[in-house]
């Protein structure tokens, strides 16, 4: 065999490896490292058995998907929410999988905002299973709303709920993960926590703000390998967090949420944030494309991404005042199929 011959067919080689790998990357629903923790880490069957797991926002969407999963792998766990019969009806679920008991399943209620009873709440979890191995920071609320026409009373409750709260919960906790020098702490977070998209500047700045401050309490923790800080950044997953969302004042709810359907399956994302829990990843992002070529981009190309969310912006909005929801604008994404 020649040598230009030999060359042809390495170049030709590395350009079907190159096409192989932008195919896979446009059915990707997670970043690189997540689908290589999932296709080659350890599994959640393996690394979560016999865990005290306290999760917030239990009572719906990925929270209450996360501690359904969660029942299956043999955690004790401990579900928080403001909704008591909710958290009821969570748990009536998770016994009826079959591999917990009524013991293993904690109703804590809680109120994010209501700062002073994190430690009473924290001190109630320690004596019901004497550990908490892994806090999940799942509690908050979105927004739908123009900046000009929103009251700032709605900011400083997104503030209060998706930031402040979910500090002063983590604040009551991690002194005892001090001192068992191991446990994690997992934040869901958003991928508006690394982009950005008009109709929720609060929940941007929230979410920006959680991101900058686990990523610096991370490096605080350096001292405690055993201690990891995880950011879980989903795309749009299908919940009721547009329900539930705030829109120009505090008591005003939203007129149309539309429709979810399209949305990344509720299952699917969690089942990634286990993958991540498992193996420790300390930020992942979660999400069907357009969505996560968008984050991509935000991160090489910045003022491209910019740019190209600007002009999207104009047709999500456009969207929010028609009672479409907001996030068809960014195309359908495409779908995939998982076992």
């Amino acid at each position: 065999m020649s040598w230009e011959l030999l060359l042809w067919l390495l170049a030709l080689g590395a350009l079907l490896l190159l096409v192989v790998q932008l195919l896979r990357f446009l059915r990707a629903d997670g970043d690189l490292t997540l689908l290589w923790a999932e296709w080659q880490g350890r599994r959640p069957e393996w690394e979560l058995t016999d865990m005290v797991v306290w999760v917030t926002g239990a009572s719906s969407g990925i929270g209450e998907e996360l501690v359904y999963q969660l029942s299956k792998l043999g955690v004790s766990l401990v579900l928080s929410a403001r909704r008591v019969s909710e958290l009821e009806r969570v748990k009536r679920r998770c016994l009826e999988n079959g591999n917990l008991k009524g013991k293993d399943i904690l109703v804590l209620p809680l109120d994010l905002t209501n700062r002073s009873s994190h430690e009473a709440a924290t001190k109630a979890v320690l004596q019901e299973f004497g550990k908490i191995d892994i806090l999940v920071n799942n509690g908050g609320r979105s927004q739908r709303s123009l900046f000009v026409d929103t009251n700032l009373d709605v900011y400083e409750e997104l503030i209060e709920l998706n930031y402040l709260g979910t500090l002063s919960l983590t604040k009551c906790v991690l002194p005892h993960m001090i001192e068992r020098k191991q446990g994690k702490i997992i934040t869901v977070n958003s991928l508006m926590g690394i982009i950005a998209a008009p109709l929720a500047t609060g929940y941007c700045a929230s979410k920006h703000a959680l991101r900058g401050f686990f990523n610096s309490l991370r490096a605080e923790l350096a001292a405690y390998p055993g201690i990891t800080v995880s950011n879980i950044c989903p795309g749009p997953v299908q919940s009721n967090i547009v329900k539930n969302a705030l829109t120009e004042e505090i008591s005003k709810p939203i007129e149309n949420s539309g429709d979810q359907s399209y949305k990344m399956a509720t299952s699917r994302c969690v089942r990634l944030m286990l993958i991540s829990m498992a193996n420790d990843l300390k930020e992942v992002w979660i999400a069907e494309q357009p969505f996560l070529l968008v984050a991509y981009l935000g991160q090489y190309m910045p003022t491209f991404a910019l740019w190209l969310t600007s002009k999207l912006g104009k047709r999500r909005i456009e969207n929010f005042k028609n009672g479409v929801d907001a996030d068809s604008s960014y195309f359908k994404p495409l779908k995939r199929k998982h076992n």
